[in-house]
């Protein structure tokens, strides 16, 4: 039995099990708290949609303190007959071990692809086990793409408020997206479906000594099925409501971590994006409806501050690299009056990829650089509120589709300079 990082005890129950048709993956680290609803849906989910294949839960943890392993052991679906529509034939089994490795979510994610590539299995999901919305139909929304229509990954469609995710709206998706030359709206979600191949595959890749084991695994895990020609689609599962992060926590580790990953797969897959032109629409599973939102409060004139502290501050960072034109109007942005402020759509594109290049030639410091990015990012976050402050979703989405179809035309600046030394002229 394969397993580099499994323990001998889970070797054992991998070899009594033998095969599986269907895996689910919980990465977990001190979730006592949310994880038990997780299982129960996960579990639900095997009973309702899957009474007829062989099922695996697993939990892959990272050392939690807070007794998580022994909630995802203790937990089981107390009333079975009332949500079972057939007889179960098949039996559900579930596995909770720590995994080994650099600590984070991608080494999580490698002990759930070993013990599937171990297995056998058909078809994989991975959720977050911190999640308040999951339903049994996540795993049916997940899985059955996979089982019934051959796709290779199944990336999450979530309704969010028009202010949450905004990282993925400004940067992650229409990167992706420009780069790849498809259309997948939640690139970073954390909940993803995939085939046992595309498991098997993520395993051949050198990464899990990486940045990748720590943080970057889920964009990591949509480009790489893009990039290498997998098929891919997404499902729509309604809202995403997890546990809310640390309001105090340094916006700007996360964005230094996720723009960074998403740097790093330009170095990886730079023959692929050269040559992509435009993008596709990606086919979407699951009955699209319009769910309730929780409020998301912004502090304008907090934001405008921080972005004209960065201007002050960091200029002669971003002189190195950014072209003179784009620095006057950073400038002449800082000193607009509030309601006049605006970052616009091209502009915005343009920034990104100044700051991809300046990355791929090393032109200064890369943690330095990528967290000089906080405040540029803070800037355009304030223009998009303010742009958007009286919009319905549907006009978000479409002003969001402006912002890509920006992204798509000023990739030149990427194509035209990747292979040149130093910065702008």
């Amino acid at each position: 039995m394969d397993g580099v990082t499994l323990r001998d005890e889970i070797l054992t129950k991998l070899d009594e099990i033998r095969e599986a048709d269907i895996l689910v993956g919980i990465p977990s680290y001190n979730n006592a708290k949310t994880i038990a609803h997780v299982v129960r849906a996960v579990q639900t989910g095997f009973a309702k949609y899957f009474p007829d294949r062989k099922c695996i839960l697993v939990n892959s943890d990272g050392g939690s303190k807070d007794g998580t392993m022994g909630v995802v052991h203790e937990t089981g679906i107390p009333d079975l007959q009332s949500i079972l529509l057939h007889h179960r034939t098949e039996p559900v089994f579930k596995i909770a071990t720590p995994y080994h490795g650099i600590p984070g979510k991608g080494s999580a994610f490698r002990t759930i692809f070993e013990i599937a590539a171990a297995l056998h299995v058909k078809a994989c999901a991975v959720v977050d086990s911190d999640l308040r919305s999951i339903t049994p139909e996540w795993i049916e929304l997940l899985v059955k793409p996979v089982i019934d229509h051959g796709f290779d990954y199944v990336a999450p469609l979530y309704h969010r408020h028009k202010y949450d995710g905004t990282i993925t709206n400004s940067i992650v998706y229409p990167v992706t997206r420009a780069l790849y030359g498809t259309r997948v709206r939640q690139p970073i979600g954390g909940d993803f479906g995939f085939s046992g191949a595309m498991a098997r595959h993520y395993l051949t890749k050198d990464v899990w000594e990486t940045d990748v084991a720590r943080y970057g695994i889920d964009i990591w895990m949509t480009t790489t099925a893009i990039a290498d020609g997998f098929r891919v689609c997404q499902s729509f599962l309604g809202a995403k409501i997890h546990d809310a992060k640390d309001p105090g926590a340094d916006l700007s580790a996360m964005l230094h971590q996720v723009v960074g990953a998403t740097f790093n797969l330009m170095e990886t897959y730079p023959d692929i994006w050269k040559k992509t032109k435009g993008s596709v629409a990606t086919p979407v599973f699951g009955f699209t409806y319009a769910v309730g939102l929780e409020p998301i409060a912004v502090n304008l004139e907090r934001m405008i501050e921080r972005f004209r502290l960065g201007v002050k501050e960091l200029m002669n960072v971003w002189e190195l690299f950014l072209p003179k034109e784009i620095v006057a109007l950073l400038q002449h942005a800082a000193a607009e009056q509030q309601g006049q402020f605006h970052i616009p759509n091209e502009v915005w594109a343009e920034i990104i990829y100044w700051f991809a290049l300046a990355a791929h030639h090393k032109i200064l410091n890369r943690e330095h650089l990528l967290k000089s990015l906080t405040p540029l990012y803070i800037g355009r976050t304030a223009s998009f509120v303010m742009d958007t402050k009286d919009s319905d979703a549907d006009d978000v989405e479409e002003k969001i589709e402006d912002l890509c179809r920006c992204y798509e035309e000023k990739k030149t600046v990427l194509e035209t300079h990747w292979d040149s030394k130093g910065g702008a002229a």
